[in-house]
């Protein structure tokens, strides 16, 4: 696990759903204490990490407006669940001895530090994980388009998307056991197919950033570790080759 990263600063996507384990709902603490770990053997490697994680294991949004709230008020309601994954992400990396900070769009100051985008890069040159929440502060824009937004504003070498499957296929390999996996596409792929990686927003915004989206399994072990390394199975979304 020595060998140098091929990302040195990355930004990990990470869904509300990929905290839940085995659960249907929630935060399962031996997940967030195995995901820990993996950030902690990528920071061993001297990777520099920022993560952006989901709230769809607690609220999601685009559901409570098609259950008749407000589309403002269910994505203010989607931020704040995604505060308490971070402040949960938080807990099980300082477990594990990982300096951690958590920077919220939402000012919250009993629990997080604002988000100030010269402060969140001082972190990262220190060392420290930095877990942003609240998304971008904004209804109407996922967690996709925050990761995208983050990753270019701290000047990421990489959009590291984990996700419950090892990467971007034709179809949903657990609904078509015949879908196919690509190992890697164009920005343009990705948006022309209407392939289901992240929204429109989130690929304009890396495309236009030259931002490369490695789509990979979050459950695999070392996966994260070999993503960096230029390894494992995973999707890379780039610039037509």
């Amino acid at each position: 696990m020595s060998s140098e990263p091929k990302y040195k600063r990355v930004l990990l996507k990470l869904s509300g759903e990929a905290l839940m384990g085995n659960g249907s709902y929630g935060i399962d603490p031996e997940t967030a204490a195995r995901v820990s770990r993996e950030v902690k053997r990528a920071r061993e490697i001297g990777a520099e990490v920022c993560i952006v994680v989901g709230g769809g294991n607690i609220f999601r949004g685009l559901k409570g407006a098609a259950e008749g709230l407000d589309r403002s008020t269910a994505d203010y309601m989607g931020m704040l669940a995604t505060v308490m994954n971070a402040l949960a992400l938080q807990n099980a990396l300082e477990k594990v001895g990982v300096d951690t900070r958590v920077l919220s769009a939402i000012p919250m100051a009993s629990v997080s530090e604002p988000y100030i985008r010269r402060r969140a890069i001082r972190h990262l040159e220190k060392g420290r994980v930095v877990i942003f929440a609240a998304g971008t502060g904004n209804p109407f824009f996922t967690t996709d388009t925050a990761a995208a937004l983050r990753a270019a504003e701290m000047n990421c070498d990489a959009l590291l998307k984990g996700t419950q499957v090892d990467g971007v296929y034709n179809a949903d390999p657990k609904v078509d056991p015949t879908a196919t996996r690509y190992d890697s596409l164009s920005y343009m792929d990705v948006l022309t197919q209407d392939l289901k990686v992240m929204d429109a927003s989130a690929i304009s915004l890396s495309r236009e950033n030259n931002i490369p989206i490695v789509v990979f399994s979050i459950h695999a072990e070392d996966a994260l570790v070999n993503v960096l390394q230029g390894k494992g199975v995973c999707t890379t979304v780039g610039e037509e080759q």
